[in-house]
């Protein structure tokens, strides 16, 4: 009975955030990382309208849904996804995202097959890189 209560009491919550109901999923992002700007124009030429909110973390929203959820606010090293179920974050985030796209909901599925450990390292070593890879942006893809 306690935690079905408590799964309740933390579904309920986690559907408002900052006294916002949520209504799409919120991906959190670099918003000066050229790979990350690349994926999010990537997300809004193949993923539904009314999917996805974007949100860069440079950005005062970005600062709080940070601030809220007990992440570092002066770098970020993964994506996040804030839904309805909860929280998700590096390659478990990525391929969640990935899954909400109809055309790309098999590839999703197959790279969720590749142990998550293998998934994170491979994740982890692009985003610590990303900026020496593919640079730096003086612009975001979405305006905060």
């Amino acid at each position: 009975m306690k935690v079905g209560l408590v799964l309740f009491v933390y579904t309920y919550i986690n559907q408002y955030i900052m006294g916002k109901a949520i209504t799409q999923d919120i991906i959190v992002f670099d918003g000066e990382c050229n790979l990350c700007n690349g994926v999010v124009g990537w997300l809004l030429k193949f993923a539904p309208a009314d999917v996805f909110q974007f949100v860069a973390f440079q950005s005062p929203y970005g600062q709080q849904l940070l601030k809220n959820y007990g992440f570092p606010t002066k770098r970020l090293d993964t994506v996040i996804l804030i839904d309805n179920e909860g929280i998700q974050t590096h390659s478990d985030g990525f391929l969640k995202i990935v899954s909400k796209i109809p055309k790309w909901q098999r590839v999703a599925a197959l790279l969720a097959f590749i142990p998550r450990l293998i998934r994170d390292y491979i994740y982890k070593t692009a985003s610590r890189n990303r900026v020496k890879w593919f640079g730096k942006s003086k612009s975001c893809t979405i305006s905060f």
